[in-house]
């Protein structure tokens, strides 16, 4: 089987869509994929990949093209391929490995935000440093997975995230909520001080609302009879007026603050 193409400054990226008829579909799971959610197979949900290591790589790309519901448009291998990548590429979900040949990754994060700021980012990595991995949260990723610890999972989790879920491996969720135990009784979290932040509209709130409520994107715009574009567009006047980056850090603002 060929690896997937690595994009370069010589070449671009190759359509990676246009070969998924070289991996075998598993139509079990997306015909029972409800119909109201992102990943519908007429409509996957498009991944970003950067990751230099290449055996890495390969598994993770199979487990998406062989999965009707997710799409492997891109992929980099490197601080600089990833620069390029994502502003070259349209996607929903970016799958990063933070330690890269050419530097970390926490600037791709960044770098999402800004440039794709409907998008969900999962970190990919070997370590499991609490440290990093907090960094990585507060930086807007979604997900932290552990290579050597998830298997056979990488659709779901992009498909978690994809619908407003986090995924995160059960060992690193619970040592993290040990973290924050033991950090909340000493230091709790305080609002930011800047009154304008909380200046959101009457529809912004209404969004903000329904995201604390558990909706996701489709459902928002179904309800509110906006479109989705509308609905990421009050997200990301939401995350600005706030100064957050996610939606959990969006709603728990929100409800420190009495918005609600």
């Amino acid at each position: 089987m060929t690896p997937p193409v690595v994009e370069s400054d010589a070449a671009p990226v190759a359509p990676l869509h246009a070969r998924r008829g070289q991996f075998a579909m598993h139509p079990g799971p997306a015909a029972m994929w409800p119909d109201f959610l992102a990943g519908q197979v007429d409509k996957p949900v498009r991944v970003l990949l950067v990751d230099d290591d290449a055996h890495m790589c390969r598994v993770i790309a199979n487990e998406l093209m062989a999965d009707t519901r997710t799409l492997l448009v891109g992929q980099a291998g490197s601080v600089a391929e990833g620069r390029k990548a994502i502003r070259q590429h349209q996607f929903d979900v970016l799958l990063l490995d933070l330690h890269l040949g050419d530097g970390l990754g926490f600037t791709l994060l960044d770098l999402m935000k800004s440039v794709r700021p409907s998008a969900e980012a999962i970190v990919v990595s070997i370590m499991e440093c609490d440290d990093q991995v907090m960094r990585a949260f507060e930086l807007g990723a979604a997900g932290y997975l552990v290579k050597n610890s998830w298997f056979g999972n990488y659709p779901q989790a992009v498909l978690q995230v994809a619908n407003g879920g986090a995924s995160i491996t059960p060992h690193l969720a619970r040592r993290l909520l040990q973290r924050f135990d033991r950090g909340s009784a000493d230091e709790p979290l305080k609002p930011r001080a800047n009154t304008e932040s909380a200046c959101l509209s009457p529809r912004e709130k209404e969004v903000l609302r329904m995201v604390a409520g558990g909706y996701v994107t489709a459902e928002i715009g179904s309800q509110l009879h906006i479109s989705d574009v509308t609905v990421n567009t009050h997200i990301k006047n939401i995350y600005r007026k706030l100064q957050v980056r996610t939606r959990a850090q969006a709603v728990r603002f929100a409800s420190l603050r009495g918005l609600f």
